[in-house]
């Protein structure tokens, strides 16, 4: 895979000229833009300002926007962190929420966003900090006037302080055991000590209490004083957008974002890179938390931003990241030591980069190592002995050119957010193209690129649980097991003097590259209509059918699911299911790789019905891909060294899921408990330890004969061209196919628990200090009315909820509060994951359901009718991409309802309920006094040291101590917990659909 040329997250600052468009103007503003570049097909229009403070925006005018937003982004990031205090930058984005002089309420900015359809988040990298929202277009004015506070006069109060530290050193325990991170920070760790780039960015309570009070400094005092020295106008960038013209967005920010203070500050800049030559030539192991198998192959170059136009390391990313015929990764695979690769450029921060293979070892790829770092030279070898190829570099600039043309437009908070940075770093022209539009080869640049990925300059980075003895040392931050060693020079001038091999070439042309672009301008009834259309219905298939008239691009969404009992049947045919999909995925992998490069991306996935594949791009060529995919899978046969690894990959998941995240480990419970059927990790785990490559081929032929396909075509498609490509799928199943019976068509069922009912299911988690607890109050069957009242429930609490158990309690970084829903059953669900124990969090939980009458009771009709409002708006909310809309008609689909109009039935029935009738519901199904309450907690605790399992001194272990409290039923046995238990029934069908599948004859 080709990595991004450039990382968006990261941009160095330029000079910003006037250009051929730029106006010298007064009252704020001293350059306005209007010769951006955009695509023909962009219907926004986009002006550039220099403010008189040297702050830079971008305007974005979009009427049909039914959001707006914004993003500010201030050119310093970690690596700007006292040296004495690692995480400040980052404690600074944080704390930069939390009250101004105008807006002095903690919570103001979340509370106004959240009644008003908005949503908010700020990141800090080694370079910048960013900080973006969205919002309903009516209040864009007032939310950018709370906005722009944080960079003129936040408060930074002790209290306040004090608390959000919680939540960084949280958000840092969250990530202690998340490999990522790790290795990330262990990069960092072994770069030049004297260089910023070895830093610590996260910070911690040890980093930004513990030793600041042993040495004697006020933390508040320190972040004031970055906020004076580094939140300066002439390092700041912002874009907005909404649906004012330019000239009334221009009016609306100048006056606000003028205020924020020009303190002249020169943003860092690091010329000197953090691997200097002494650190190069070295090779490190390391032990990861989960069962990974690694290799990255990392050369130190200079920042190559400035090449934009004509883009040598996207030239360089794209050979070496190819996965077609010829390919680096091609040769790896066929000697089974890789399962996937990735190539390209990173940028580290302003000034320097670096260039990477990273590959996915197999077991046997481990043994292999040097082997594989030979290839990897044998490949650059190859290229140097080529030499730059313009028809290369053509075929890419054609690609990009025709990508950003039809180009999806974009959600508006991703827009702002994405764009934000370019602005740092590239001419105001060329911010929407700068990534797109390569116009100048350059060679020279390829080979000046190409030069320096020579041996001398290697670092090798081993990881694999394999190491663990050989892994003495200990890294500062996380804790992560390594060894840094010397290559030795006999093995660089191996590598220095391989030669190219001929199984190593140049990709060939890309056959998938559309030749044709036009719009289909036949009239077809589905073009206006709201629901798609059965076009075709056999008893094998059923095609749905709906023309774009919407987005106007020259592309097609279409989607397969491959419907069959056999899928999830038993836990091995469970894992021969999954099994059967990376098997697919990886002999498609050189074709598919060709066809995303042409804009055609594809997926093949499975679920608990079975099988999916999706096909979403230009047109053109999408039936060309389709027949590729469904050959491979109608004559299937397994390699029989392939489906080893993909088995022993397969192993490896299910295993590794014990590190993910608790919240995760409270999500799968949930499920364990409330789904009819869910086979458990271990149960999958032993089934996939004994399947066999002939019982895949078994597999695979007997669940190609027996099967229901159900499909969505929507775009750029006529009628006749869907059904052609619809009777092509159908005539390539087996002759001997047989159609499913109605029964094997339905879907999967809820437990439903009783009234007055409390369920708690426990677990642990060995390796997060962190526990969590996940409570889930049953609201009944899904309907209409129920929807829209659960939904409205949902978002008037979701802010004071964050508010209170995350701001003003820190009791964990992550806390979430929301809508589940599942065939059948829906309900209220908050998560809290923490590093308390789970009974105590529980606690808090509740304590919050109960207040939350006292606050319903509270609102204002004001505030009520903003909520209300809010939620309608967003239900409303058009999809931006063909997608995402293909992605709505499918849910109606897949969950066999059907609803197609549901925004608009759901928000006829949300506008009539009033706040008597929300609190009605909230006391009916969620108020603890409730004697119709359905609750099911989950806890995972922690048993890892530090864990709140365990009993380590001043830690305690269970704060239950009352025996008169309430007590739940625990859920020790799922079997029989399920087998008392009624299923709730599935949702009626909004419009009369014909069951699907063949019935049965009396």
């Amino acid at each position: 895979m080709t990595s991004p040329q450039f990382s968006p997250r990261h941009a160095p600052p330029r000079v910003d000229h006037a250009g051929p468009g730029g106006t010298v103007t007064a009252g704020g503003v001293t350059k306005r833009y209007d010769d951006i570049i955009k695509s023909q097909e962009d219907k926004r229009n986009y002006r550039g300002l220099v403010l008189s403070n040297r702050l830079k925006v971008l305007l974005v005018s979009d009427p049909t926007t039914d959001k707006s937003a914004a993003a500010l982004d201030v050119n310093v990031g970690y690596l700007s962190d006292p040296e004495e205090l690692p995480g400040l930058a980052h404690f600074c984005e944080h704390m930069l929420f939390l009250g101004t002089e105008k807006y002095p309420e903690e919570n103001e900015y979340n509370k106004f966003l959240s009644e008003h359809g908005g949503s908010s988040n700020a990141s800090t990298s080694s370079d910048h900090t960013t900080f973006y929202f969205d919002v309903l277009p009516a209040h864009l004015a007032k939310s950018l006037d709370i906005f722009a506070q944080f960079f003129i006069s936040p408060l930074f109060t002790e209290s306040a302080t004090g608390r959000e530290l919680s939540a960084v050193n949280s958000e840092h325990e969250k990530n202690a055991s998340s490999d990522t991170w790790r290795l990330d920070q262990l990069y960092k760790s072994t770069a030049e000590p004297t260089h910023p780039f070895h830093k610590f960015g996260t910070g911690n309570k040890e980093t930004l209490e513990t030793i600041p009070k042993a040495k004697g400094i006020d933390v508040r005092k320190e972040l004031l004083s970055f906020h004076n020295k580094w939140y300066s106008a002439n390092i700041m960038t912002l874009v907005v957008m909404g649906k004012e013209s330019l000239d009334e967005l221009e009016a609306m920010v100048v006056p606000l974002f003028s205020a924020v203070e020009d303190r002249s500050v020169t943003a860092p800049w690091w010329a000197e890179h953090p691997v200097p030559p002494a650190l190069r030539r070295k090779r490190f192991y390391c032990l990861p938390v989960k069962d990974l198998r690694s290799l990255s192959i990392d050369f130190p170059i200079p920042d190559t931003r400035k090449h934009y136009k004509s883009g040598p390391g996207h030239y360089l990313s794209h050979l070496l990241g190819h996965e077609g015929p010829g390919s680096l990764l091609s040769a790896l695979k066929a000697r089974g030591w890789c399962n996937s690769l990735v190539g390209g450029t990173q940028i580290g921060a302003r000034g320097f980069g670096f260039f990477g293979v990273q590959v996915d070892l197999t077991e046997d790829g481990l043994k292999h190592i040097d082997d594989i770092i030979s290839l990897v030279f044998q490949y650059i070898s190859m290229v140097r002995a080529e030499g730059p190829q313009r028809w290369v570099w053509e075929e890419q600039r054609d690609l990009m050119a025709l990508e950003f043309r039809f180009k999806d437009t974009q959600e508006p908070r991703t827009l702002v957010a994405g764009h934000v940075h370019l602005l740092q770093e590239f001419p105001m022209e060329d911010v929407l193209s700068a990534y797109h539009l390569v116009t100048e080869w350059r060679p020279d640049l390829i080979e000046e690129l190409l030069a320096m990925l020579t041996p001398e300059n290697v670092r090798v980075g081993v990881v694999a649980k394999c190491f663990e003895e050989k892994c003495t040392q200990t890294e500062a931050w996380y804790g992560t097991k390594y060894l840094q060693e010397d290559i030795d020079e006999a093995k660089l001038k191996e590598w220095k003097s391989v030669e190219p091999i001929p199984e190593l070439h140049l990709p060939p042309p890309n056959e998938f590259i559309p030749a044709r672009l036009d719009l289909e301008t036949s009239e077809d009834p589905t073009a206006d209509a709201i629901a798609p259309a059965i076009i075709k219905d056999t008893p094998l298939m059923r095609l749905w059918y709906k023309r774009d008239n919407e987005f106007h691009l020259p592309k097609a969404v279409m989607t397969f699911d491959l419907v069959s009992p056999l899928a999830y049947a038993d836990p091995l045919s469970c894992s021969l299911t999954s099994v059967w999909v990376m098997l697919l995925r990886d002999a498609l992998q050189q074709c598919g790789y060709a066809a995303e490069l042409a804009g055609l991306r594809w997926t093949i996935s499975s679920a608990r019905h079975g099988l999916s594949v999706t096909i979403e791009g230009y047109d053109d060529k999408q039936h060309v891909l389709l027949e590729k995919i469904l050959d491979e899978m109608v004559d299937f046969t397994a390699n029989p060294q392939r489906f080893a690894i993909m088995k022993e990959n397969h192993i490896r998941a299910i295993k590794n899921f014990e590190a993910e995240q608790p919240y995760q480990h409270a999500v799968f419970q949930q499920a364990l408990c409330l789904s009819d059927v869910v086979w458990t990790r271990s149960q999958l785990l032993d089934a996939a330890t004994g399947m066999s490559v002939d019982q895949l081929d078994d597999f695979a032929q007997r669940y190609m004969k027996k099967v229901h396909v159900e499909s969505l075509m929507f775009g750029n498609l006529t009628r006749e061209r869907a059904t052609q490509i619809a009777d092509t799928f159908e005539s390539k199943l087996p002759k001997d196919a047989t159609p499913l019976l109605a029964q094997q068509l339905l879907l999967y069922r809820e437990v439903e628990m009783e009234k007055g009912a409390w369920y708690l299911r426990e677990t642990q988690n060995k390796v997060h200090k962190s526990s969590c607890a996940c409570v889930y109050v049953s609201c009944g069957a899904r309907a209409s009315r129920r929807n829209a009242a659960l939904e409205l429930l949902a978002q008037t609490l979701a802010e004071p909820c964050f508010s209170v158990l995350r701001t003003k309690e820190q009791l964990g970084y992550i806390v979430f509060s929301g809508v589940r829903r599942s065939n059948g059953d829906q309900g209220l669900r908050i998560i809290v994951q923490s590093d308390r124990h789970p009974a105590y969090l529980e606690e808090r939980i509740e304590a919050f359901i109960e207040n939350a009458l006292d606050y319903l009771e509270k609102m204002s009709e004001e505030e009520f009718l903003k909520h209300r409002a809010a939620l309608a708006a967003h239900k409303l909310e058009r999809p931006k991409r063909m997608g995402s809309k293909a992605s709505q008609l499918w849910a109606e689909i897949t969950v066999q309802v059907y609803n197609f109009d549901r925004p608009r039935v759901e928000v006829e029935q949300l506008n009539t309920i009033d706040k008597a009738e929300l609190i009605e519901f909230y006391k009916k199904y969620i108020s603890p006094e409730s004697p119709e309450r359905r609750k099911l907690s989950v806890h995972v605790i922690s048993v890892a040291e530090g864990g709140a399992g365990r009993d380590d001194g001043d830690r305690q272990a269970d704060p239950h101590t009352c025996d008169t409290k309430p007590q739940p039923v625990k859920i020790t046995d799922l079997v029989e917990f399920k087998a008392r238990r009624r299923l709730y029934p599935q949702p009626a069908p909004f419009i009369n659909i014909p069951r699907k599948g063949a019935h049965c004859k009396l």
